[in-house]
C-alpha cells in the first residue's frame, strides 16, 4: 500500500503554509484562542480530502485552499465544543489542554462561534456556502451531536446508528470531498462519485475511531456496542470496499484516495 501518512503531511503541509493568513491576527483572547485550536495539528483529513478530489478533477491548490480552511474552522470549532463540560467534558486535545481549559469556557465559546461565522468569509461561492452549512447545521454535524447525547446509555438500533454518524462525522466529509469537485468544476458523475466515496468512508472513518475507543466511552451509541467487536470489523472492511469501488473508475490502486480507507482501517490513533 503506498504511503497515505506522506501523502497527508504533504496535504497538511500545503494547508499549514496557507493557514496564517486566514486567521485574526490580533491579541483579543478570543483570537488567540482560534489560533491556539487551528494551529493543534491533526491530521488535516478534511482539507486533504477537499485538495484531493479538487487536484483529481484537474484543479489546483489555490482553487481549493479557502475550502479547506473553511472546513477545518467548523471541524475545530465543533471540537472546541465538545470537548466543553456541557458536552463530553475533555480537558486535553491533541495532547494538550483543551481549548476551555487554556482560555476559560467562555472565550473557548466565543472562539468556536468565531471560526464558525469566519468559514463562511474564506468562501465566495453561493455553492460552497449551501454545501457547508448544511453540512455543519441542523440537517448534518448539530444534528448528529444532538443524537448522540440522545443516545447516551440507551440501546439503538443499526440504522439508528448510521444516521447519527452521517450526521456527526460522514456530513463534513462528504462537504469536504463535494467542495473540492467544486473548485475543481468537476461534473456531474465526478460529483455522484465522490458523493458516494464520501459516504462510504464516513461511516468507516467513524466506526474505526469507535474501535479505536472501544473501552474508553461507556454509555456511548458505538458501532462496537451495536454490532459487537467482530462485526464492527467485518463492517469496516465492507465500508472500504464500497469507498473503493465508488472512487474506482476516478482513482485507482496507489491513489490516496483509493488507498485512504485501507489506512484508516490499519491506523493506531
Amino acid at each position: 500500500m503506498p504511503d497515505v501518512p506522506s501523502a497527508l503531511r504533504e496535504y497538511a503541509n500545503t494547508f499549514g503554509a496557507a493557514l496564517p493568513g486566514f486567521l485574526p491576527r490580533g491579541n483579543y483572547p478570543v483570537e488567540q484562542a482560534m489560533r491556539y485550536s487551528m494551529e493543534a495539528g491533526g491530521k488535516r483529513i478534511r482539507p486533504a480530502l477537499v485538495l484531493a478530489f479538487c487536484e483529481l478533477f484537474g484543479g489546483q491548490p489555490d482553487q481549493a485552499l479557502p475550502f479547506a480552511v473553511a472546513i477545518e474552522m467548523v471541524h475545530s470549532y465543533s471540537l472546541i465544543h465538545d470537548d466543553l463540560p456541557c458536552m463530553d467534558d475533555d480537558d486535553f486535545r491533541r495532547g494538550r489542554p483543551s481549548c476551555h481549559k487554556q482560555f476559560g469556557e467562555a472565550t473557548a465559546l466565543l472562539a468556536g462561534d468565531a471560526l464558525l461565522t469566519e468559514a463562511f468569509t474564506c468562501i465566495a461561492s453561493s455553492e460552497a456556502a449551501r454545501i457547508l452549512s448544511h453540512a455543519a447545521g441542523i440537517h448534518g454535524m448539530i444534528a448528529g451531536q444532538q443524537l448522540d447525547l440522545a443516545y447516551e446509555n440507551t440501546s439503538i438500533t443499526r440504522a439508528q446508528l448510521e444516521d447519527m454518524n452521517r450526521k456527526k462525522t460522514g456530513a463534513l466529509l462528504i462537504a469536504a470531498c463535494l467542495l473540492g469537485c467544486l473548485a475543481a468544476g468537476a461534473d456531474e458523475p465526478q460529483t455522484t462519485a465522490a458523493a458516494a466515496y464520501a459516504d462510504s468512508l464516513g461511516l468507516l472513518f467513524q466506526l474505526t475511531d469507535d474501535l479505536l475507543d472501544a473501552d474508553k466511552e461507556p454509555g456511548k451509541a458505538t458501532w462496537v456496542s451495536v454490532l459487537g467487536l467482530g462485526g464492527a470489523q467485518a463492517e469496516a472492511r465492507l465500508l472500504a470496499q464500497k469507498a473503493r469501488d465508488a472512487i474506482a473508475p476516478c482513482a485507482g490502486p496507489g491513489h490516496f484516495l483509493y488507498d485512504l480507507p485501507e489506512w484508516l482501517i490499519l491506523r493506531n490513533s
